[in-house]
């Protein structure tokens, strides 16, 4: 459990749970509306997508009684730590299996049906139904776990949710046919009933497959910071301890390539940190006596030693993890439109199936009768084309986008996205590459060579930069013997006899430079980050979708302000975590909804907090986690592509969607009336699922 103190409210506390068993809408309205009913609770906020609930309350109130709280709601829950990514692998791997059983399940039993079907009549035809009875209770036992389960969690606390129906028609339909088959009756529906749940769990697992590809985020960010320290003690001493276990005021040494595992200040050494996690900004920063350093940055070159100054959860980037919880709770208030549609249709159908058995029995029919046209309502207002409606689109969307370089994690992104009409860019990582590039063009094939052979043995930003062009180009490195790095210097090593070295050039001016030299021959190289090559043609499609498009960056108000008028958008810059949050926040209370796409830590919140957010794949984990999107590549394309799918999709579902609800129209009537047998009841259904199917199945083009 990770409680969180709210310093404005020193009586009160907020306690995080994980809830893997949050499925929609209705359960995030119930958590958040009955939770603050109870004493001492004073609010309770739903992260749907990271299944966590933050509950604020009295101090007094443990987490025992929390936990017991939302178990009489219905939901178990986990201490954050137990699972803090919302895990779902059992309830996943339990939906495969169930699909794969009543696969197995039905392809049998319809070849026994057919048999029956085609005239098997007498002992034939009661074997038959025999045969069935065996294979079918089996399978619908253990494939109709999932709705069963979730149909009497929701009973036994006095609602009802979409797999209450689904359940009474299966179970009935299993106990008609089990009586016709004991009394040896003409019709038994045991191919009806596991026919239904061969089509639902396959709606349900595609949907559990593309949850199972979100999750994560603050459990990334945090597993960048360093795990331990050395802790220095006054004998000089030096002790390794956890980073939870460290503390204000502890002098620690932090090695080259270490991460640092709190913030403090430096108080011996010098040289470079990679920052870009915190800040975004790829160039190294260079650090010295009195310079503040934070958890999550990776020291470059020399040992320093460190005074700590904030740990644990006060250090920048635990700040950082808090943020984009909060703002991805705001966003859970987003209502999927399959929740949506859900709403109503469980009273609706089980209110059609009362009516028509007692309006039945009424007539004269008699029970078994009457049963039998209840159960064939049942089956027909079966939500399956409902339940497909939505995750064959996403996932067949979701496929046709990878394939063009952009991996969407969370099917109800593709909902957001199609509603984007403001885009939000970062500028360090996101419009440039991120990467610092040298002009290499003046170095001679020698040159080349040597400057190969002294980078390659580095890890420093500039180094990798130059050996990945210098490789880019064909160049083979140099043999450059006894090479060695210096924090804060460069490389220097032999070459033939002649001394050469990557060193620190000596311009002041704030443009990225190295200097090379081979003996007493010296060149400078200059770097820079460049620009994505199809920016302006990616703004110009936005554009052309009604997209408006402007940057919002940390880095320096010169570089923004040039990139802004490059593209010919508005540009802010300087912005910190907390006011990038702070815009995003502002543009949805005018009514926005913004798109953001960034790739640093500083991004995170804000990627968090957009109505929906795409970030590259050469982003930090954390920012990473925090996106609906990640784009693979050089090219800012897909995300003008993302938006231009979204909408695609959103409008096969909504064709979907009528198509369903017209099906249900034409068919329920038929149903009410007596025309339909629960088997045919079952192949209608069926054909209707493979109708959605086949409609989501165009998306498959959209991507081109």
């Amino acid at each position: 459990m990770i409680p969180v103190s709210a310093p404005a409210e020193s009586a009160k506390t907020d306690t995080r749970f994980t809830v893997p068993g949050m499925r929609c809408a209705g359960c995030i309205a119930k958590i958040e509306r009955e939770l603050p009913k109870i004493d001492g609770i004073i609010s309770a906020r739903v992260n749907f997508s990271a299944k966590r609930v933050a509950i604020k309350h009295d101090a007094a109130l443990a987490q025992e009684a929390l936990s017991e709280a939302l178990l009489k709601l219905g939901f178990e829950s986990q201490p954050i730590e137990d699972n803090p990514l919302g895990i779902e692998d059992d309830e996943r791997k339990q939906l495969m299996r169930a699909l794969g059983v009543a696969g197995f399940g039905m392809m049998n039993i319809m070849l026994l049906s057919v048999s029956v079907w085609s005239g098997a009549g007498g002992a034939t035809k009661d074997l038959f139904h025999w045969l069935s009875a065996l294979i079918a209770m089996p399978v619908i036992a253990y494939s109709g776990k999932p709705f069963f389960a979730s149909a009497w969690m929701a009973l036994k606390y006095r609602r009802t949710n979409m797999d209450v129906p689904i359940s009474i028609g299966v179970l009935l339909a299993t106990g008609l046919s089990l009586f016709e088959t004991v009394t040896g009756g003409e019709n038994a529906y045991f191919e009806s009933a596991v026919m239904l749940l061969f089509f639902l769990l396959s709606g349900r697992a595609l949907d559990a497959v593309m949850r199972g590809r979100t999750r994560a985020g603050i459990g990334a960010l945090l597993g960048r910071m360093g795990k331990s320290a050395s802790v220095l003690a006054p004998d000089g001493s030096a002790t390794r301890v956890k980073a939870a276990d460290l503390e204000p005021g502890m002098l620690v040494l932090v090695a080259a390539g270490e991460a640092f595992a709190a913030d403090g200040e430096i108080e011996h050494g010098c040289g470079a940190i990679d920052n870009a996690l915190l800040t975004g900004e790829s160039a190294p920063e260079s650090v010295g006596i009195g310079s503040p350093v934070h958890a999550g940055a990776i020291n470059l070159t020399a040992p320093l030693r460190v005074r700590l100054t904030h740990t644990a959860d006060d250090t920048v980037i635990a700040d950082i993890a808090r943020l984009m919880d909060e703002a991805g709770q705001s966003r859970s208030a987003y209502v999927r439109i399959a929740d949506r549609a859900s709403r109503a249709y469980a009273p609706a159908v089980h209110t059609l199936s009362a009516l028509a058995f007692a309006g039945w029995m009424i007539a004269g029919a008699g029970w078994h009768q009457s049963l039998v046209i209840a159960i064939a309502v049942l089956i027909i207002t079966c939500p399956c084309a409902m339940g497909l409606a939505v995750p064959t689109a996403q996932v067949v969307a979701s496929g046709a986008l990878l394939r063009r370089g952009l991996l969407i994690k969370d099917g109800s992104a593709l909902e957001r996205l199609a509603e984007i009409d403001v885009a939000v860019f970062d500028k360090t990582g996101t419009l440039t590459l991120g990467e610092a590039r040298p002009d290499i063009a003046g170095l001679d094939e020698q040159a080349r060579s040597v400057a190969l052979g002294l980078a390659q043995n580095s890890r420093h930003p500039l180094s990798l930069g130059l050996a990945k062009a210098l490789r880019e180009a064909g160049v083979q490195p140099a043999g450059v013997e006894q090479v060695s790095e210096t924090g804060g210097e460069g490389l220097t090593g032999l070459w033939n006899g002649i001394e050469v070295a990557l060193e620190k050039a000596s311009s002041t001016s704030s443009e990225l430079a190295s200097r090379l030299r081979i003996g007493s021959a010296v060149q400078t190289l200059h770097f820079r980050d460049p620009m994505r090559i199809d920016c302006k043609e990616a703004l110009a499609a936005l554009s052309n979708q009604g997209v408006e498009a402007s940057i919002l960056s940390g880095d320096r108000e010169a570089a923004v302000r040039a990139a802004a008028a490059q593209f010919g958008i508005e540009g802010r810059a300087a912005a910190s975590p907390k006011e990038k949050l702070a815009a995003l926040e502002a543009l949805k209370r005018e009514g926005k909804h913004p798109l953001m796409i960034g790739d640093g830590l500083n991004d995170g919140p804000a990627l968090a907090a957009a109505h929906a957010s795409i970030a590259p794949g050469t982003a930090s984990d954390a920012s990473q986690q925090a996106a609906d999107a990640v784009f693979i590549g050089e090219k800012l394309m897909p995300v003008a592509l993302a938006v231009r799918v979204a909408r695609s999709t959103m409008r096969i579902v909504r064709q979907n969607f009528a198509f369903a609800i017209g099906y249900n129209v034409l068919a329920v009537p038929l149903a009410l009336f007596g025309y339909v047998t629960p088997l045919i009841a079952a192949i209608a259904m069926s054909i209707s699922s493979l109708v959605v199917v086949a409609n989501s199945l165009r998306l498959s083009r959209s991507a081109r």
